[in-house]
């Protein structure tokens, strides 16, 4: 069911990312940004409801040496 109303988008937000603890608080940084707009342009909601869903997720790895001659591996991830 599309989102009307920005309680919508919260809910979507909550239910597909729940365990996204920082996505979840930049997406509501923005939504309470947007706030004004979409209360003038409520058409705006569903358009924003589709950019919360990234196209595609990038997950890399990035295999180095420490001063100390440990091996380590970071994970980093791209989202577009």
């Amino acid at each position: 069911m599309p989102a009307t109303t920005v309680a919508d988008l919260y809910e979507i937000l909550k239910r597909r990312d729940g365990h996204q603890k920082e996505f979840i608080q930049a997406v509501e940084e923005v939504i309470e940004s947007l706030k004004p707009i979409f209360d003038k342009e409520p058409k705006y909601i569903g358009v924003f409801e589709r950019l919360m869903e990234p196209e595609r997720v990038i997950m890399f790895r990035v295999p180095w040496i420490d001063d100390k001659g440990a091996f380590q591996v970071n994970r980093g991830f791209r989202v577009e």
